[in-house]
């Protein structure tokens, strides 16, 4: 979920507050900023920036309603507002949009619409979004397969931290998918996506290193694997 970067911390973000600024207010009920934490509180704050028409509060509205934050959970209310931000340029919007209609929640399932927002949201700049245009173009979810562009937006995703486009993206340098077969790239986006605990990544670095005899490393990925799941009987 979008937070917003705090304005002023504790006693300063509560006067600020105090004088209607709707972002100081509901940063200080969502965020536990000089105040208790309280989601209805910035629920309501949410709801009195969102209809001012700002954008970022629009979103977390439409965040708050498909989650229950602060307010019964509501898809339909939650892709209204996920929509007027969306329109607003709000890419954090735009993916969640995409995911609705991905997913067919509180709506028709239609994943050419999804793909539409998904590149909406990427075009901003969102990893998030990215990615998922890498898997549309890698499985044919609302646009035609594309190697090439499952390759490039799998790369940009990973690129700006996103864990599950790190592992794909190795995966596509280990099975050539386009680009070249690289095994040490492959390794290397395998080992990023591991560090930040991705299981399916630990998983083939586990492979490589068994198979190449590395065996200090095998028993480390082994470890992790089996960590993450309480699988120690395995070892």
């Amino acid at each position: 979920m979008y937070y917003y970067k705090e304005i002023i911390v504790n006693n300063r973000a509560k006067q600020f507050a105090n004088k209607k600024n709707f972002d100081a207010q509901h940063d200080c009920h969502q965020n536990d900023k000089g105040t208790n934490k309280n989601e209805k509180k910035a629920f309501e704050w949410y709801l009195k920036s969102a209809e001012r028409w700002n954008s970022n509060a629009q979103y977390n509205l439409g965040y708050c309603h498909q989650y229950a934050k602060g307010t019964n959970k509501d898809i339909k209310k939650a892709i209204k507002w996920y929509l007027k931000s969306a329109e607003e340029g709000n890419s954090d919007a735009q993916v969640s949009l995409g995911e609705c209609y991905y997913y067919g929640k509180g709506t028709n399932k239609n994943e050419k619409k999804a793909f539409e927002w998904y590149l909406k949201s990427a075009e901003r700049g969102n990893s998030n979004a990215q990615y998922n245009l890498g898997y549309c173009y890698q499985y044919g979810k609302g646009i035609n397969k594309n190697k090439k562009k499952v390759f490039k937006f799998y790369l940009k995703s990973a690129e700006g931290g996103n864990t599950e486009a790190q592992f794909s993206l190795g995966y596509c340098y280990e099975y050539s998918i386009g680009t070249n077969k690289n095994k040490e790239k492959a390794i290397k986006w395998y080992s990023e996506s591991a560090k930040e605990g991705n299981s399916d990544s630990e998983y083939y670095l586990r492979n490589y290193y068994y198979y190449g005899r590395r065996i200090n490393k095998v028993f480390k990925w082994h470890l992790n694997f089996a960590r993450k799941r309480h699988y120690y009987h395995y070892l």
